[in-house]
């Protein structure tokens, strides 16, 4: 029997039939050095620990029954502050924290689903026509990515305030939809790019509307380019901060990162409920990748 294998990055083994079946080396190709493998594994060793290193201590101070911000379990480990974050009422004894999950969960699915529906139409529109100011519009697209949110804040509150809409779920979910929007817009636009046109053509040429080709070929195909789009709208709605600390006021109307911000006051901080929290927030989000 003839077995062969790759040893080490960019070198390939020769084939050996019969024996113990262990590899040789083709003539020419010499077998990376033990220096070289010892510096490689060790480099990757350092990039490891390095991003492995903020994730446990994190977890460190989660599970402290201390609130400092020092290494070690020296006191032990407890799961009180988890216990604290998730138990948090408001001041008529009802359950805040799941409120407050319930509006971020809201607030970023609302924004995926609205976001990538103007952006599918949006994407499609700049894909298929050719018509006097697209590239114009869609450098403007582009520009409006240049801004933080920060810049934005004082005009959209004036403008939520004009419409009533402070403290709602509805005009969180209008403000994080159209800033989704240019993004989702050229990314949509790009795959729907690669699809054949004549995929539409030989549709409508069996009778069907330009909405029928639309919504039965085209979004069918762009599936995974929409599916990218949504879970991007998510997880920027899902961790965004500053907007949402600006354009809510009452505690009940609070996503989880403005519960967050709560446990780093002024004169003092709860690093072990703020870790806790931390921790709580992001399992949603990890999970969508699995």
């Amino acid at each position: 029997m003839c077995t062969g294998s790759v040893v080490g990055v960019g070198v390939t083994a020769g084939v050996r039939c019969g024996g113990s079946g262990a590899p040789y080396y083709a003539v020419g190709v010499r077998a990376p050095s033990p220096v070289r493998v010892a510096a490689t594994h060790a480099a990757l060793v350092l990039v490891t620990v390095a991003t492995l290193l903020p994730i446990l201590w994190v977890m460190r101070m989660a599970l402290s029954p201390s609130q400092g911000f020092s290494l070690g379990l020296d006191g032990g480990w407890t799961l009180d502050n988890f216990v604290a974050v998730v138990s948090t009422t408001s001041a008529d004894g009802r359950w805040l924290f799941g409120r407050q999950l319930f509006n971020s969960v809201l607030v970023s699915a609302a924004t995926a689903i609205v976001g990538v529906g103007l952006a599918c139409t949006a994407g499609y529109a700049l894909s298929r026509w050719s018509f006097p100011g697209r590239d114009r519009l869609m450098a403007t697209f582009l520009l409006t990515q240049m801004f933080p949110g920060v810049v934005m804040a004082i005009p959209l509150y004036i403008l939520l305030d004009a419409l009533h809409l402070l403290d709602s779920m509805t005009g969180l979910v209008l403000v994080y939809s159209t800033t989704s929007v240019p993004f989702a817009t050229w990314n949509l636009k790009g795959y729907f790019d690669t699809i054949p046109k004549e995929l539409e053509e030989a549709a409508m040429m069996d009778g069907a509307s330009r909405w029928t080709t639309f919504w039965s070929i085209i979004l069918p195909l762009a599936r995974p380019a929409i599916a990218v789009t949504a879970l991007f709208a998510f997880m920027t709605s899902w961790n965004e901060f500053i907007l949402a600390a600006t354009l809510m006021g009452d505690e009940r109307a609070y996503t989880l990162p403005v519960v967050l911000n709560g446990y780093v006051g002024e004169f003092g901080a709860e690093w072990g409920r703020f870790a806790a929290g931390a921790i709580l927030v992001s399992l949603p989000v990890t999970a969508l990748f699995f």
